[in-house]
């Protein structure tokens, strides 16, 4: 039985002790290269010395265009072969690409050519691979400060007696983010879905071949971004990444996100912004139109006036990257003379008159998908509010759920019920599941699942007349006309305030020309108080020097 992995959650597998376990599985290591003959030699003789046994292990370095061509040194294992890109393409995702079709490994390990790998490196991936098929294995990377670089004899040596930490000098920078998010989710163990696929870098790193070739490879129209890229995809494969610490190697230098990541962003987020939902920051554009959706929904064929209401609400919603499948016998609908009005597909043509030149919409015999994270199915005749996908999500992501199901009505017949799925978690369980599985309970014991109520979360019974009658009044008219309901009592509220300001001016001119009445007035008062002080003091004066003079001559 396949172990069954809840979330990223692989603290459920023990693998064995390295060097205390037997391999059984057989691994190809894949080295894109493109001019890297000096540090590619440094690479297989590492992998010379590996111990992960020789026999199950072969090695294809691929050749993207260097311009003078890579050859094999002596240093390299065993079973190492040299291929050149195939013609039609560049880049590492098209060498990778090329690697993995000559790839016969039951795992495929994917090593860069700058990478010198430790004694344990491959092995301690593999004893992963070994306890479930569908894990994605990352090393863990050492970058080495500037300096003269060993030989191969050097390395091999090292890598045989274990001093491989002695071959180079450290430098200070760190995949800090990497480290850091592994670090707070304790390995990664409780990370969620959204998040755990962000730490997947190909620089050193194994996976399934099966799953990695099920999801159809590399996207070789990629030049740049390839493992954010295929990242995603793994993750929506049902894929569990695993850490391993033990699986060391040195990165020699540093690598172009360290070295200009502002100029490596600027030119990697159109193309991660097609194609992974998940960097909602990415996608803040109104209108734009995107490779892969947010949502994957579907609505079943019904009644015209149902499922036109259906879609148009979900078309509506508030997460602008919906995409839509009617699902139908379209195949149905011919060319034939026909009785317009009493055509007995008539609802199925007017839904197919409806949508049919609606880039957002697919008329299909069964879902259409774009690879979105999140996948919808709703019945016909129910509309959602324009936010309720949007605080559905919320809720999942909050608490990393696999799915919703949404209680809609309860009839005679049963429950009428929406589902919103996490498209990762539907694929976890059908990696896993067997026959007699319910796969319901089994995204439940994976992901969790919880029910809902409908009409609390915005779902509710279309209109008894749909579409509308009545000319509707567009969004940019409703608006406008409310817009100059408000401008004009501004007006009011500004015309009463200037009227206001007026008087208020008026009195404080009136009140200024009192004051400076009042002002001269104090003024002459001071000017007078001050004269009758002088005077009386020259009146008291010329009493006291009579005084005086009488005292002194009395006689006179």
């Amino acid at each position: 039985m396949i172990p069954r992995i809840p979330h990223n959650d692989f603290g459920v597998l023990t693998p064995p002790a390295l060097g205390a376990w037997e391999p059984t599985l057989t691994v190809t290591v894949v080295i894109p290269a493109h001019d890297r003959q000096e540090t590619l030699d440094l690479t297989l003789a590492a992998l010379s010395a590996q111990s992960y046994p020789e026999r199950l292990l072969d090695v294809v370095v691929v050749d993207d265009g260097s311009a003078t061509p890579l050859r094999l040194p002596d240093l390299a294992p065993a079973r190492t072969k040299l291929i050149s890109s195939p013609p039609g393409g560049w880049g590492r995702a098209w060498a990778v690409q090329a690697g993995l079709d000559a790839a016969t490994g039951e795992v495929v390990f994917v090593l860069d050519a700058d990478m010198v790998p430790h004694r344990h490196h491959v092995e301690a991936q593999l004893r992963w691979h070994h306890l479930a098929p569908y894990v994605v294995v990352l090393g863990w990377i050492d970058f080495t400060a500037a300096g003269e670089l060993p030989s191969p004899e050097q390395v091999r040596r090292a890598v045989e007696s274990g001093a491989e930490n002695a071959l180079f000098p450290l430098a200070a920078q760190r995949h800090e983010w990497a480290e850091t998010i592994i670090h707070d989710h304790h390995g990664l163990r409780t990370a969620p879905s959204s998040l755990a696929t962000r730490i997947h870098v190909g620089a050193t790193v194994s996976y399934p071949a099966a799953l990695l070739r099920s999801i159809g490879g590399m996207d070789t129209a990629l030049v740049l971004a390839e493992d954010t890229e295929l990242g995603y995809r793994l993750t929506q494969a049902g894929a569990v990444y695993v850490p391993e610490p033990e699986s060391r190697a040195w990165h020699i230098g540093l690598p172009t996100a360290m070295r200009d990541f502002a100029a490596l962003k600027r030119y990697n987020d159109p193309y991660v912004a097609d194609r992974v939902p998940y960097r909602r920051y990415l996608r803040t554009d109104p209108g734009r139109q995107w490779l892969v959706q947010y949502v994957d929904a579907t609505v079943p064929s019904g009644a015209y006036e149902d499922v036109r209401a259906t879609v148009d609400a979900l078309l509506a919603s508030s997460i602008p990257d919906v995409g839509i499948t009617i699902t139908g016998p379209w195949h149905a609908l011919t060319g034939d003379r026909r009785s317009p009005l009493r055509d007995p597909d008539l609802d199925l043509r007017l839904i197919h008159a409806t949508f049919e030149h609606d880039p957002r919409v697919a008329l299909a015999s069964g879902p259409v998908t774009t690879g979105a994270p999140f996948r919808l199915q709703a019945p016909s005749g129910w509309v959602v509010s324009k936010d309720t996908l949007e605080r559905l999500i919320e809720h999942m992501e909050e608490h990393d759920l696999g799915a919703l199901r949404i209680a809609l009505e309860e009839s005679a017949d049963g429950v009428t019920v929406a589902r919103l799925d996490r498209t990762a978690a539907l694929s976890r369980a059908s990696l896993v599941a067997t026959p007699d599985d319910d796969v319901d309970d089994l995204i439940d014991a994976l992901f969790g699942v919880e029910w809902v109520d409908g009409e609390t979360w915005g779902f509710n019974r279309r209109p008894a007349v749909y579409p509308p009658r009545k000319k509707p009044i567009s969004e940019v008219a409703r608006l406008t006309a409310a817009h100059e309901k408000e401008i004009a009592l501004y007006r009011k509220r500004v015309a009463a305030l200037r009227a206001e300001i007026g008087q208020l001016r008026r009195e404080a001119g009136k009140n200024s020309r009192d004051a400076a009445r009042w002002r001269e007035k104090a003024e002459s008062w001071r000017r007078e108080a001050v004269r009758l002080a002088r005077e009386r003091n020259r009146t008291v004066l010329k009493r006291a020097v009579r005084r005086v003079r009488n005292l002194a001559f009395p006689d006179t």
